[in-house]
């Protein structure tokens, strides 16, 4: 069906197709059986105190408000990441923002973190329920005076209904918001977080998301530094500012994140370094050009015990979870490997 709507689809201004895709989600009309595959038990992974059904998950900006995260689930995906929240309701950058380089199976955005405000999505959450595992990115509002104290509000809004909460510096949209992969930053924000945590006795997740941007001599900083300030998990990579010389679409030099098939290779190889330096201490989300069961696969070998993906769903549709995990099942029975979790860190 989506193959026979993508060429409408891809006629519309992104934002206005986005934006029909979440009207037709919160319909709900598909069936979560015509998402299931056989021998799925082959991707659980049990991480951050949750049995995940596979490892497939959706990234957060694809349902910034929490509109339709229910239905995503039954899509097939193993979790789904809402947000960015931020504390007021946000419009976000001028339009248009988003644009699609067909050519490069890639997307440039610069949304801004447009959204409903905590307030309004924590109610909605409330009122919907959750059907699977769910995480909720928070971050600052643009016109802010004080960025920590934005995602110290994000924290104290959702720790109560979140399965895990996602500390978003790493977005290229905000001005001065990747300040925060500086060390000294990072432990204020980190100490910050966590003195909320144990004033409010939750023992929430808690996940940091980094730019793809970040120096090598970075990655050492940020793994010691999450590491003794008690994150759970390190989600590799946000979209990137780089990488735009070798792209063939005309609006390659558009302002924004980079995202998709251009990111694939940057994020596997970011991966790898953050395994080797954490060494087992904190787990890793992989995303970044994930638009099959063969980058899936590299980026678990690669060290990534989960994964996310946006891109690839924008250009693959509805079955894009579910053609995933068929294609990783029959990778991981002819590589003779039980379960998902045993193929983590393989090819370092």
């Amino acid at each position: 069906m989506f193959s026979i709507l993508r060429p409408f689809l891809f006629s519309l201004d992104p934002e206005t197709a986005h934006d029909l895709a979440i009207k037709s989600l919160k319909l709900n009309y598909l069936p979560s059986k015509m998402f299931e595959v056989e021998d799925e038990q082959m991707l659980n992974v049990n991480l951050l105190g949750k049995k995940f059904p596979n490892p497939i998950g959706l990234a957060a900006g694809f349902d910034k408000s929490a509109e339709a995260y229910n239905s995503l689930l039954k899509l097939g995906f193993g979790f789904v990441e809402i947000g960015t929240v931020t504390p007021l309701q946000q419009l976000g950058n001028p339009k248009p923002r988003i644009f699609r380089l067909e050519d490069d199976g890639a997307l440039i955005n610069r949304l801004g973190f447009n959204n409903d405000g905590m307030k309004v999505i924590k109610n909605r959450i409330k009122l919907e329920g959750k059907k699977g595992v769910l995480g909720i990115n928070i971050g600052p509002n643009k016109d802010t005076e004080d960025k920590k104290s934005d995602f110290c509000l994000g924290l104290k809004n959702f720790f109560d209904i979140a399965d895990y909460i996602t500390i978003n510096i790493s977005s290229p949209n905000t001005e001065g918001l990747r300040d925060f992969h500086d060390q000294e930053k990072l432990k204020d924000l980190l100490y910050a977080l966590n003195k909320i945590k144990r004033e409010n006795k939750t023992k929430i997740p808690l996940l940091l998301k980094v730019s793809p941007d970040i120096k090598d001599s970075q990655i050492s900083e940020i793994a010691d530094t999450a590491t003794k300030n008690e994150i759970s998990a390190i989600i590799l990579t946000n979209t990137t500012n780089s990488n735009r010389d070798n792209l063939t679409s005309e609006i390659k030099k558009e302002e924004g994140g980079l995202s998709g098939q251009p990111l694939q290779q940057i994020s596997t190889n970011m991966i790898k370094k953050f395994y080797k330096q954490l060494n087992g201490k904190i787990p890793i989300i992989g995303v970044g050009g994930i638009n099959s069961g063969k980058s899936a696969y590299e980026k678990i070998i690669a060290g990534a015990s989960l994964l996310q993906l946006y891109t690839g769903f924008v250009y693959r549709g509805p079955s894009t979870a579910k053609d995933i995990k068929k294609e990783l099942i029959q990778i991981l029975k002819t590589e003779g490997i039980k379960n998902i979790q045993y193929a983590i860190g393989k090819g370092i």
